[in-house]
């Protein structure tokens, strides 16, 4: 609350973040109330956590590194390992300062080299890799990105869950809808990068998923459900397709402005 009376002198405003911060959760009939922080999960929390690490923002420094946050994820570029320890102590203090320490098991200095690993961050999978070269053109080492390990096994618990033997009482078109609505969003999310291969596994696992569906409901063989998915109408139920929708830039070249609708240039 002192963070936000930093901004914020509507006292009505801070009356009801107060009661909010205040309300508690209600587990199993009973409400718990804890002595400070926000609940989880509630809908005043990523703003808080926001306006209360906005003074790690204000703290930083770039000559650490440049600093990118995102909630409570956060990332630090730096040119060299001595950069990168300089700033990974200079991030404790700040976080110190506030009462926060970084998540050992998740906090670590990664070198990005050809060949080398990668990092996660927001879900994403970075690396550094080497283009293909093709015609005659020079290999360029660029950083890639595409869904991470923890993303690619959200994604199939997800459609497992939506095609799962307790809705075997549905009828397989409203499941595919459903997958359909899921696929949508996730593969709108993982778009950018160089994703297409690990789309292609997602849909692939999604198609595999509602022929086993329609299999269980007919309690008939997998090839049946593999005929009714090929052969029927609309084919594959009206499975969407994510093939083609990863938008990649070239390697060494900028984001290329593509007109859109309104004949508007946009990157």
């Amino acid at each position: 609350m002192e963070a936000v009376e930093e901004r914020i002198c509507d006292q009505p405003v801070l009356k009801l973040l107060r009661a909010m911060l205040r309300a508690g959760v209600m587990e199993d009939g009973q409400v718990r109330r804890e002595a400070a922080g926000t609940a989880q999960g509630g809908v005043i929390s990523p703003v808080m956590c926001n306006v209360y690490l906005h003074r790690l923002d204000r703290g930083w420094d770039d000559r650490d590194g440049i600093l990118a946050r995102y909630a409570d994820d956060l990332i630090v570029m730096c040119w060299s390992r001595s950069q990168a320890e300089a700033a990974l102590e200079r991030l404790a203090v700040l976080l110190a300062v506030l009462g926060l320490e970084p998540k050992a098991a998740k906090t670590r200095i990664v070198h990005l080299e050809e060949g080398g690993g990668g990092f996660d961050f927001l879900g994403f999978h970075h690396r550094l890799v080497l283009s293909r070269g093709l015609n005659g053109k020079k290999r360029t080492a660029f950083l890639a990105r595409w869904p991470a390990d923890k993303a690619m096994q959200h994604a199939r618990d997800r459609i497992r869950e939506l095609t799962g033997r307790r809705r075997l009482l549905l009828p397989p078109e409203a499941i595919a809808q459903d997958v359909n609505a899921f696929l949508r969003g996730w593969a709108g999310y993982f778009r950018y990068g160089h994703s297409a291969r690990r789309l292609s596994k997602i849909r692939q696992y999604a198609r595999m998923r509602l022929a086993l569906f329609i299999s269980k409901r007919h309690r008939r063989s997998r090839n049946f459900g593999w005929y009714v998915m090929l052969n029927g109408t609309p084919r594959e139920l009206g499975l969407v397709s994510l093939y083609g929708i990863t938008v990649a830039p070239r390697a060494g070249k900028p984001w290329r402005e593509r007109p859109n609708a309104g004949g508007e240039r946009r990157r």
